[in-house]
């Protein structure tokens, strides 16, 4: 089959042909349609991602749609001809989805949303993973709380204002100038975070007691911003990239609580699979009900192109996810 291999960290990528796997006990061989590129792909290929623990030589690609060709054995939940998609490789020694099969994981994986194409499909399960674990099973967001997403149009901001949303919330959203009609859109108030100071939005939406609920997709500065902008006592943060020295001291003086999320710990260690998989199936059902909804950009590439697709997600150039048709 063909695929893209990374020899070296650092190398440019190269599109060969590889023996074809087969699905081994628990795992489904799935006919890849669909390949989502994130940033941490980049990284991984650059050798800046020592978290995701990649052996070399390997295929990249975290996120996949695609159709079941055969099940191993053991697997019950999956037929040949189902449409699937899941985050299921790309790190550690799984391999990636930038080839035309994978054998991958059955836990890892659910039906594709019927509501979506397998490139929108594509876009989704490594953004809504991370959401879903920072905003449901973190800080567990419901209705009636008001939710802060700093950087609502990013990848994974902008599914977590949707996701959000239909929890019941009322949610708000920083982003720069050029993106502020794009969370509106969203269903979210847009915050100018290159003009409105912390205590000044803070304020104005809270009335100065704090949001209910932050999360956090930037890392650094905003982090910090976030522990000053968390309601007393029972206002929780959650960051996807809590990274770095960070004080506590504003978040200890109001008592409020904090926690991470680690997407790549299941696929890395093997334990808790089986609730990525739920976080897909919940998704789809989403999807399907019309409340969730990825930005795709609108260029194509192909397995050939994925030197420019990388390229493009570097240079902050995208205009929602990057997807590679890999059929």
């Amino acid at each position: 089959m063909r695929a893209v291999i990374l020899q070296e960290f650092g190398t440019p990528l190269i599109l060969t042909e590889i023996d074809k796997p087969a699905a081994g006990p628990g795992q489904v061989l799935v006919k890849v349609k669909a390949s989502g590129v994130n940033p941490l792909d980049t990284k991984i290929r650059a050798g800046k991602a020592a978290h995701a623990e990649r052996t070399l030589p390997a295929v990249l690609g975290l996120d996949l749609a695609g159709v079941v060709e055969e099940v191993g054995a053991g697997v019950s939940d999956f037929a040949p001809g189902d449409e699937v998609y899941g985050m299921t490789g790309g790190v550690g020694d799984l391999q990636g989805s930038l080839a035309e099969y994978a054998a991958v994981d059955a836990r890892l994986l659910a039906r594709k949303p019927t509501a979506l194409a397998m490139r929108e499909a594509a876009a989704l399960p490594l953004v809504v993973i991370t959401a879903w674990e920072g905003l449901v099973d973190r800080a567990q967001v419901q209705a009636g709380q008001k939710v802060l997403i700093h950087g609502g149009a990013g990848g994974i901001g902008h599914v977590a204002v949707q996701i959000a949303r239909a929890r019941g919330a009322e949610v708000f959203a920083t982003a720069s100038p050029s993106r502020l009609e794009a969370v509106a859109r969203l269903g979210a108030t847009p915050i100018d975070h290159t003009t409105t100071a912390v205590d000044e939005y803070v304020a104005r939406h809270t009335g100065g007691e704090g949001f209910d609920v932050i999360f956090d997709t930037v890392g650094g500065a905003v982090l910090d911003a976030s522990f000053a902008a968390v309601r007393t006592y029972t206002g929780h943060v959650v960051s996807a990239l809590g990274w770095g020295t960070h004080s506590i001291a504003p978040l200890s003086f109001r008592g409020a609580t904090y926690s991470g999320v680690f997407t790549l710990l299941p696929m890395l260690t093997g334990r808790g699979r089986e609730h990525h998989g739920q976080i897909m199936r919940e998704a789809a059902a989403l999807a399907d009900a019309g409340a969730l909804k990825p930005r795709l950009d609108p260029r194509r590439f192909t397995l050939a192109d994925v030197a420019d697709a990388h390229t493009a997600v570097e240079s902050g150039s995208a205009q929602g996810k990057i997807v590679i048709d890999v059929d």
